[in-house]
């Protein structure tokens, strides 16, 4: 299992805590990833909005290009999985800008391409913003350019929403034949997109049967295509405590829904404009991404086992949600990670 963690960009990810001990600045940033890659995690996931969508939109939200090329020249093995929603980005002028952030890294550069979900983001900052079904349909012919401006030089390109003309961009990435392309979705039109132009499929929360069931359907897909197998990886809010009764407090604590909270307003509107397959609940509310769900609540070997039945079913990375960051991604570290790889040499 590969271990990944959402980076805190906008201050947290509990909507009912309003403060997390973890700011939204470039000095917290930069020291949490610094030392995640000495302790154990292999990736980390730099979210891109403008707006912050969990503590409220006046509240501050670190830009992820800038911030991803500063993590690039401070990190040394820390694969940087970019965020970026095509609406925001020509795509041409995206993968130049991708390519220089790789070489900065050494081929460390990876995109997390997300369809925009938040129409009023869009419109405070001057955006289209296309219904479901469009933004998937412009969000594959970004992707046709992206790769082709990767891998080749005087391309052209005519679509509906994008065109270039004898492109050519120099120098290329380090990552060959391309920096890995991540994406998620639950519609069956993000699925189809998928599975035909990316490289990884990531899950919002879900427990370890309910994954399987879409890595299935997933792998069949691409089947279909007769493309070669994907990687996998699930959103996961995670709580480590020594007994299960401290875990189950801490999991009440943040659990403790307000309804008046400052990102209630943005997470209805992620509803509104996302088709989901299974209707969320208030709890989920309180951590994004469904992350409770995967049920990484408990003690060191509760977490342990859960972890293996998410490698059983398929996944080869979790994307971490922790609160606040630095205490607990050192205690996931000291008495998960370590575990893990301890158990792995003995067999």
């Amino acid at each position: 299992m590969r271990y990944g963690y959402w980076m805190p960009v906008f201050g947290g990810w509990l909507r009912n805590v309003e403060d997390e001990r973890m700011q939204a600045s470039w000095e917290y940033t930069s020291r949490v990833a610094r030392r995640s890659e000495k302790i154990g995690f292999d990736l980390t996931l730099i979210a891109e909005l403008n707006l912050n969508d969990i503590k409220g939109v006046d509240a501050p939200s670190l830009d992820a290009w800038s911030t991803s090329a500063a993590l690039a020249a401070v990190t040394e093995s820390l694969e940087l999985m970019i965020a970026v929603r095509p609406t925001f980005h020509l795509p041409a002028l995206l993968a130049k800008q991708a390519a220089n952030i790789d070489r900065i890294s050494g081929g460390r550069v990876s995109l997390n391409v997300v369809s925009s979900w938040w129409a009023e983001e869009a419109k405070k900052y001057g955006v289209q913003f296309d219904q479901h079904d469009d933004r998937y349909a412009r969000t594959s012919e970004w992707l046709d350019v992206v790769d082709s401006a990767w891998k080749h030089d005087h391309f052209s390109y005519s679509g509906r929403y994008y065109s270039v003309n004898d492109l050519v961009l120099q120098p290329k990435p380090v990552a060959k034949p391309r920096p890995k392309i991540y994406a998620g979705g639950e519609s069956e039109a993000a699925k189809e997109l998928i599975a035909q132009k990316c490289d990884a499929y990531v899950m919002h929360g879900d427990p370890p049967e309910r994954i399987a069931e879409k890595i299935r359907d997933m792998s069949e897909r691409r089947e279909k295509n007769n493309l070669s197998a994907m990687q996998y990886g699930v959103a996961a809010y995670a709580i480590v405590r020594e007994t299960e009764s401290e875990a189950k407090k801490e999991l009440e604590r943040i659990t403790d829904v307000k309804q008046s909270a400052a990102g209630y307003q943005n997470y209805q509107q992620w509803i509104a404009n996302t088709q989901l397959e299974q209707r969320v609940s208030l709890e989920d509310y309180s951590v994004s991404n469904r992350g409770l769900r995967s049920g990484l609540v408990g003690t060191p070997q509760q977490v342990a086992d859960r972890i293996g039945e998410f490698e059983r079913a398929g996944a080869g990375l979790l994307l971490l949600q922790f609160s606040p960051q630095m205490e607990e991604m050192e205690r996931f570290s000291n008495s998960v990670i370590g575990r893990s790889k301890t158990a792995a040499q003995r067999t």
